[in-house]
């Protein structure tokens, strides 16, 4: 079933700024409709959710705009996930699920996969630089961070494509009002990946390799032992949720980008200019425009949050975006400047959620501003061409990006 109000929940999906906005200079949390929750908007109030797991529960973080029809979900029921995941989990469950995500994803584990990344940023940007317009979701930023967790989780190069695919597939499925029989093909484009991936499970854990999936196998299934079909449905899921996360909030960062700083050349231009600004660039381009704009929680019993009374099993949602643009937090927070000394953001969570895979996104996002700074320095936004926001408050970015150079 479809939530309340869709029109006006796209208007604040593709610019919830004016919202957080509001909610921080109004006493107390703000109820909106569009969101069906409680809005969390300041800085110190987000970091007060993060830290206090145990009266805002994950349980719902992933909730869906839409109820995809029976149909659709029949289609579904054909493939294989569906299980609890890192980031709907709390509590010892949760750390179970995280620890093999952060042995992955370790800074070592990061440095071995950066000299591959900047091989497929350069073979991605050489694959358009001469021809002097480009649509960069397309033929850039939907393609390089799929490439880059496929290679750390191990997947067949040949089958990331479908990876992706049904990755955003599950994105449009869950939070885009669609046609039924649009619903029914994006479900199967979701099985498909999923069969993918249950025939990578069970791969690496007949033969381990030294990757990020044989650890995930290998954190839920028994040396020697048989692995069950549960366990199948569970890795799946694990993989299905990691691979998404790896990639989508990946796109969305380098979209955002690349886009704010055309929006300002005087920023462009310094940054061609100056490339050692380019790690200030990155986090100042994630707390400007936050990729990920929030989470939702759910409370555990009756708490008070900013001197609002909320009883248990109230929505709340999460605003990193909000935060990030805090004028208490963030000195001139609604300016978009490269040169300012970065402050601690909140693009990437915060305590026990707090992503993973920050500093693979952080890498790709350096490696792609230097390959454009240093070949593509007269890079602009392509005249006459719009850009429109994608409406979603989880992977904030744009839908096409036509640049000219």
């Amino acid at each position: 079933m479809e939530r309340e109000l869709p029109g006006k929940r796209d208007e604040l999906q593709r610019d919830p700024y004016p919202h957080y906005e509001r909610a921080r200079r109004t006493a107390g949390l703000t109820y909106v409709a569009e969101l069906d929750a409680w809005l969390v908007a300041r800085d110190a109030e987000v970091r007060e959710v993060l830290r206090r797991t145990e009266d805002f529960s994950s349980a719902n973080a992933l909730v869906p705009d839409i109820l995809p029809g029976p149909a659709a979900l029949a289609v579904l029921g054909g493939g294989f996930g569906g299980r609890p995941v890192v980031v709907t989990s709390d509590g010892s469950r949760h750390q179970e699920l995280r620890g093999p995500l952060v042995r992955g994803l370790s800074p070592a584990r990061v440095a071995a996969v950066l000299p591959y990344a900047a091989q497929r940023v350069a073979e991605l940007v050489g694959s358009f630089v001469d021809a002097g317009e480009a649509e960069l979701m397309g033929a850039y930023a939907q393609r390089l961070p799929g490439d880059v967790i496929g290679r750390i989780v191990g997947l067949d190069p040949a089958e990331v494509p479908a990876v992706v695919h049904g990755g955003h597939r599950a994105e449009e499925l869950l939070f885009r009002p669609l046609e039924e029989s649009e619903q029914i093909a994006a479900a199967e484009d979701v099985v498909d990946m999923q069969r993918i991936l249950e025939r990578y499970v069970r791969e690496r854990h007949a033969s381990p390799r030294e990757d990020l999936g044989s650890e995930l196998v290998a954190s839920v299934v028994e040396p020697g032992g048989e692995i069950t079909l549960e366990q199948r449905h569970e890795l799946v899921a694990h993989l299905q949720n990691l691979l998404i996360a790896g990639h989508l909030t990946t796109t969305a960062l380098i979209g955002t980008t690349v886009l704010h700083l055309l929006r300002h050349p005087e920023q462009w231009a310094l940054l061609c200019a100056e490339p050692e600004r380019i790690p200030g660039a990155v986090e100042e381009a994630a707390r400007y425009d936050s990729a990920l704009q929030g989470f939702r929680r759910v409370t555990t019993r009756p708490v008070s949050l900013a001197g609002t009374e909320l009883p248990a099993g109230a929505a709340v949602f999460v605003a990193f975006g909000g935060a990030n643009r805090d004028p208490d937090r963030h000195e001139r927070a609604d300016t978009f400047d490269i040169s300012r000394t970065p402050a601690r953001h909140l693009a990437f969570g915060f305590g026990a959620h707090g992503c993973p895979g920050a500093q693979l996104a952080r890498e790709q996002l350096r490696l792609t501003l230097e390959e454009l700074t240093r070949r593509l320095p007269r890079l602009r936004l392509a005249e006459g061409e719009a850009v429109e926001m994608r409406p979603t408050m989880i992977h904030r970015s744009p839908l096409r990006l036509h640049l000219a150079w």
